[in-house]
């Protein structure tokens, strides 16, 4: 393993295209989980739902049917036809198909190649501030963990436990084994970047009788804590409410007309991603307009 890393490291090209496609088929793997995690705990719940109350309220939409991220195979949500080896290259494969399905010729969500995209990108960040190292793996699925949850926001307004839990537990993990000295600052990172937002959340609905954000934001910055640590949950928060009012704004744009909330997660996962890929910049910044 030494001796691959050494050689990759003697021939950046090489690695660049490397690492690029390993972000891009782990980027296609990405919508995988982006589309079918939120279909998964929506047929639980109803399945629950179904339990506990004894009736047939409203039978999940995949019935009794396995449906997981393994199963079915992939197919095309319109026309349900399966989807080809070549037809699911990623990025390639919707070019050549010009964003539409083979055989019924709907359009593919330009979301496909978005991800894979982004994914290739974060990956090379990746190996460009930390190289070929545990902090740079960590920090690559720590970046695609919040681009799923940032797009399953987006869509659904869910951030999935399956999905804030490992990131916060694989936090506190990371820190334990790398990072010793940093697990103290880190587990506090993690309660009161829950607290903050818990607090908020009540006082907001004490003064309003509202609910003003989901429990996922609560575990989410949570999880960001864990990786963050104390010490930088001032930053980040200033600097989620900033996108925040961004995305906001983008959003209401987007959706006019659209009346009800608008997802907090992509804020917090922008932000607490900028935090963790530039953590001295990011308090450079912050010292220089607050002290």
């Amino acid at each position: 393993m030494n001796d691959l890393i050494l050689i990759l490291n003697k021939e950046p090209s090489v690695t660049v295209v490397l690492i690029t496609l390993i972000g891009l088929l782990l980027g296609s793997f990405l919508n995988v989980i982006i589309y079918r995690l939120p279909l998964m705990v929506q047929s639980e719940f109803l399945t629950q739902c179904q339990a506990l109350s004894h009736t047939s309220c409203n039978k999940p939409a995949q019935g009794d049917k396995r449906f997981d991220l393994a199963w079915p195979n992939s197919h095309c949500p319109h026309c349900q036809s399966p989807i080809k080896a070549w037809q699911n290259i990623p990025v390639l494969s919707y070019l050549i198909l010009k964003g539409r399905c083979h055989n019924c010729k709907n359009a593919i969500s330009f979301q496909y190649p978005f991800i894979e995209i982004t994914s290739g990108f974060l990956a090379v960040v990746s190996w460009q501030l930390f190289g070929l190292s545990p902090s740079g793996i960590a920090f690559f699925i720590v970046s695609l963990l919040l681009l799923a949850l940032s797009t399953i926001d987006l869509k659904t307004f869910l951030l999935p436990d399956r999905l804030t839990l490992p990131l916060l537990w694989g936090g506190l993990l990371y820190q334990s084994i790398y990072r010793p000295p940093f697990l103290n600052e880190a587990l506090w990172g993690a309660v009161l970047g829950y607290l903050i937002l818990w607090s908020i959340y009540w006082l907001f609905k004490l003064v309003t009788g509202k609910e003003g954000m989901g429990y996922g934001d609560f575990k989410l910055l949570a999880a960001l804590g864990a990786w963050l640590g104390a010490s930088l949950l001032p930053a980040l928060l200033i600097m989620s409410a900033l996108t925040g009012l961004i995305i906001g704004l983008a959003y209401k744009v987007k959706n006019r007309g659209h009346r009800g909330g608008v997802p907090f997660g992509p804020a917090l996962a922008f932000s607490g991603w900028l935090c963790l890929a530039f953590p001295d910049t990011v308090r450079a910044i912050m010292a220089k307009l607050f002290l």
